[in-house]
């Protein structure tokens, strides 16, 4: 699907989301997608509490909200339900960031991906718990500057790799994964429509930068989304049919571009 054919219609609007955040960029172009025949499954987070405060409720879908380790599980719940109504042609999506889904949610984000219940997961990642006050998650890059990894005396920030969350869930053999970048908009539309069509379970882990988890200007979010590929720093790549496809995108730039503009990488510069 090219930019120019999307829908008009917007299905997530009048969030309470920081400006350029870019969490309910990922989650509004994927409803564009999706349209409106989807329930959304979302667990405490960024999300819900930029979308949810009642009375007011920024999708235009129905949403399910769940507790944070549970977005999976009530996955499975809703597909169960709907097979049960007889109600076909609806797709149920979960939507969680770094922590629900790399760290509290894993496990049953794993049970639900061994079921094989026909279901998109998509994660939106920051790259920390941005909802509670910037703490490390193990969606964190080496080296970040975060409330739990802070820079002192004594440390130099993040001291682990970042999970690599696509080869786990190719481990469980789905039907399609695939890793994205909001500054990518075209690639990654395209993939949430290849996860619609997919049979079975299917990942998308989206790369959404957060200005003040990151500290950086809010115009900067899609620049950064784009030199995070461009750079190395973030990897454009999809799973299907048992295979692994890395993308080549962009012009290659020094990771420094990448880093300057941050202030949780300030001391690495």
């Amino acid at each position: 699907m090219k930019i120019k054919d999307l829908p008009q219609e917007e299905l997530v609007t009048g969030s309470y989301a920081c400006a350029g955040c870019g969490g309910i960029l990922a989650v509004r172009l994927a409803l564009k997608v999706l349209g409106k025949n989807t329930v959304i499954v979302t667990t405490p987070g960024c999300l819900l509490g930029v979308t949810t405060f009642y009375p007011q409720l920024a999708f235009k879908v129905p949403c399910v909200n769940i507790t944070f380790p549970s977005t999976a599980a009530a996955i499975s719940g809703v597909v169960a339900g709907l097979k049960k109504r007889g109600r076909e042609g609806i797709k149920v999506v979960g939507i969680a960031g770094d922590g629900g889904t790399v760290d509290i949610g894993l496990q049953a984000l794993s049970g639900a991906l061994e079921r094989g219940d026909n279901f998109i997961f998509i994660c939106y990642d920051n790259e920390a718990y941005m909802n509670t006050g910037v703490q490390r998650s193990g969606a964190t890059p080496l080296g970040a500057n975060t409330t739990t990894t802070p820079v002192g005396k004594n440390s130099r920030g993040e001291d682990r790799p970042k999970k690599d969350m696509l080869r786990i869930v190719a481990a469980h053999d789905i039907a399609y994964a695939a890793t994205a970048s909001i500054g990518y908009p075209a690639d990654y539309l395209r993939k949430v429509a290849k996860a619609m069509q997919a049979r079975g379970a299917a990942y998308l882990h989206v790369l959404s930068p957060c200005p003040p988890g990151w500290g950086y200007a809010s115009e900067l979010t899609v620049e950064l989304a784009r030199l995070a590929v461009q750079t190395g720093a973030w990897q454009l790549a999809e799973y299907e049919g048992g295979e692994f496809k890395i993308q080549k995108v962009g012009r290659e730039k020094p990771l420094s571009a990448y880093y300057a503009l941050q202030a949780r990488f300030a001391h690495l510069v």
